[in-house]
């Protein structure tokens, strides 16, 4: 149970970082193509591109994992004081618990006098039944922005991949258009795959996304300039 709940929060952060890593690159450099011809150009802003946002997005996963432990920290410890100096209205909350699934007035009291003799299960009972809680990972906040990171670059790197190989900046649009879109078709199944969702209806909307990000961005660059 606990391993199939550190997976799902792995596979959360990897769909962040991917979807990120390749749709904002991409609109960045289809924005670029529309404006300049120079395919270094467009190749040393995405770069940077990408750099930059696996250092932000990276940061805001490892920030957000610690938040999740220090609001974890923090209720658990306000549940420690409660049994000690609240216990008999702790003793009626995990009544009502109980009572939630069906079990009779008299199996509740036992059951949660019972429990009360060891505060330690008692605590993480609370946290999750009545606070809905699951501890985190400790290394959860590095987990988070190594995996946002990494899979970020991995997804920018690809709509720019073309670019190495063209001339002009407008074929490598082209090209890169075409990586990017049979990208996102395949990471949409995948991600739906992995979420549970429809697969057609989730490589769909992934992919209207990014085309739409892109083409967004082409079209503002192409009338500025």
């Amino acid at each position: 149970m606990e391993e199939h709940f550190q997976s799902s929060e792995k596979v959360r952060d990897f769909v962040i970082g991917m979807s990120d890593g390749l749709t904002v690159p991409f609109a960045l450099a289809a924005g670029l193509s529309g404006a300049v011809d120079s395919t270094t150009i467009v190749i040393t802003a995405g770069l940077a591109e990408i750099a930059a946002g696996s250092i932000a997005m990276g940061l805001g996963g490892y920030l957000a994992g610690r938040t999740e432990i220090e609001h974890y920290d923090s209720e658990e410890k306000r549940e420690y004081d409660e049994v000690v100096h609240k216990h008999e209205i702790e003793i009626q909350e995990t009544k009502e618990i109980f009572a939630e699934y069906g079990i009779s007035e008299d199996l509740q009291e036992k059951v949660a006098r019972e429990m009360a003799q060891n505060p330690k299960k008692w605590v993480d009972f609370m946290m999750r039944f009545e606070l809905g809680l699951e501890r985190p990972h400790k290394h959860r906040a590095l987990q988070s922005a190594s995996i946002i990171g990494i899979s970020y670059v991995i997804g920018g790197l690809i709509p720019l991949s073309a670019y190495f190989f063209t001339e002009s900046s407008s074929e490598g649009l082209i090209y890169s258009s075409i990586i990017t879109l049979l990208c996102l078709v395949v990471f949409g199944l995948v991600k739906s795959k992995l979420t549970g969702q429809p697969l057609f209806k989730g490589a769909l909307r992934v992919t209207i996304v990014g085309a739409a990000a892109a083409a967004a961005a082409f079209a503002i660059a192409k009338a500025i300039t």
